[in-house]
């Protein structure tokens, strides 16, 4: 591969072609004067009365090239190391414009000057050398420093062939470009020289060959999970929309859920269900005692045992569900009541909960009153910030305690709210939310 250089060192080499072709063809002879052949911004040219006879190779245009677009990609693993350096592929396009003051002087000059590219149509790899390699009978300082340094260009190293071809402008795109160029327009040619190659030289890392090959065949499956419900025990049917307490079993109901090596994904934990309780429409898994109150993801996946040794693989994954596990209040007791009369009451709101708090969840304690009389307003009351014990390292906390006030004498049923899932109240035989509840006499 060529190295930055090579854009130039191609500039050089089509250059050195039509010099070449201007001594070999005597094209001196045949105008009468001397020809120079250049490489220059049209506008740096010269179109005064002065107007030398020349040649010019002007570059207008660097293009990706296509067909070397996705070689050696991607060149960086899943960890952003750089494993093989692709190449920068680019098509270059350049005008050759012919100029002279002399009447059919440019029409001879652009004759020669395609007829060179036409029967030199790639530029072949002794040809870029011997036009890059400095004069053998030049010494010291002598050779110029811009041909020094594009002997360096290892052009005549890439892989891929230098080719030639012409390309067809309009008259409105030529237009364009001469307009742009803010020049004299002069007879032109355009032609394509494709492809250049240039690689960087930085250091990558190369994984080793592969000794031995195994190929798995499987069938191709698609794991989807249509709705989630749960159980209470093991003997209780499973429900769908019921609250999803601590203990409690979730159920995946879904297609093509069986497959060898499963695993039940709940946020961060990896549930291995029982085999006996996996068929491809459902499958039974114990919610992890250490999981918190609030909104959670369940998904399915397998692993798939490759290679020698044997390791585990990725296999399929299915989509993802959320659930709600609600807080469990275990006891409610209020201590410490101060108040009496019509006065408001205050106190201390102990509760054992299940499953344990973090101490980054919010909690929110929510009293409704039980009125003896159904025809008067019920109160109602949240508190924030609950008391709380906190060890060091910290320890989930099973016990927490809200110190509430303002709160009229009554009957209350008691809620908990942990990052917005709510605990549950159960009924009495007449349908009525009854328990958990507290009394302030």
């Amino acid at each position: 591969m060529s190295t930055a250089l090579a854009i130039a060192s191609v500039t050089h080499v089509l250059k050195d072609l039509l010099n070449n072709g201007v001594i070999d063809r005597d094209i001196t002879g045949v105008v009468g004067g001397n020809v120079v052949v250049t490489a220059l911004a049209p506008d740096k040219i010269d179109t005064s009365t002065n107007e030398h006879t020349q040649l010019n190779l002007f570059m207008y245009q660097v293009s990706p090239n296509v067909g070397w677009t996705s070689q050696e990609l991607p060149s960086r693993n899943s960890s952003g190391d750089l494993i093989s350096n692709p190449p920068l592929a680019l098509d270059l396009y350049y005008l050759l414009s012919a100029y002279g003051t002399v009447e059919l002087h440019t029409e001879i000059l652009l004759g020669y000057g395609m007829q060179l590219f036409h029967e030199n149509p790639i530029l072949s790899k002794s040809a870029i050398k011997n036009s890059l390699s400095p004069p053998l009978n030049v010494t010291g300082n002598d050779l110029p420093a811009n041909l020094k340094a594009l002997s360096t260009s290892e052009l005549d190293q890439q892989t891929e062939l230098i080719k030639i071809t012409p390309q067809a402008l309009t008259v409105d795109e030529l237009s364009k470009l001469w307009t742009a160029f803010q020049a004299k327009y002069r007879p032109t040619a355009a032609y394509k020289i494709t492809v250049v190659l240039i690689e960087s030289k930085r250091s990558f890392k190369a994984s080793l060959p592969v000794k031995d090959r195994n190929i798995y065949v499987l069938p191709f499956k698609h794991a989807t999970i249509y709705k989630l419900l749960s159980q209470k025990t093991d003997v209780d049917a499973a429900v769908e929309g019921q609250k999803i307490l601590p203990g409690y079993n979730l159920v995946l109901q879904g297609a093509s859920l069986y497959a060898d090596n499963l695993t039940v994904k709940v946020d961060e934990f990896n549930i291995t269900p029982d085999s006996a309780k996996v068929t491809d429409s459902l499958i039974t898994v114990k919610l992890p005692a250490e999981l918190k109150a609030g909104v959670h993801a369940a998904q399915v996946m397998n692993t798939i045992n490759m290679g020698t040794p044997e390791m585990p693989h990725k296999g399929f994954t299915s989509n993802s569900l959320a659930f709600i596990l609600s807080p469990q209040i275990v006891s409610v007791t209020a201590n410490n009541i101060t108040g009496a009369g019509n006065a408001p009451r205050a106190a201390d709101i102990v509760l054992n909960i299940e499953p344990a708090l973090d101490e980054t969840q919010k909690v929110i304690l929510m009293l409704n009153e039980i009125p003896a009389d159904l025809s008067k307003d019920a109160a109602f009351y949240s508190f924030l910030d609950p008391v709380l014990t906190i060890a060091s390292p910290f320890v989930p906390i099973k016990k927490i305690t809200f110190k509430v006030k303002g709160v009229k004498a009554g009957k209350y049923l008691v809620r908990l709210q942990i990052d917005g899932a709510e605990s549950p109240l159960t009924v009495n035989g007449a349908g009525v939310y009854d328990t958990p509840n507290i009394v302030l006499p």
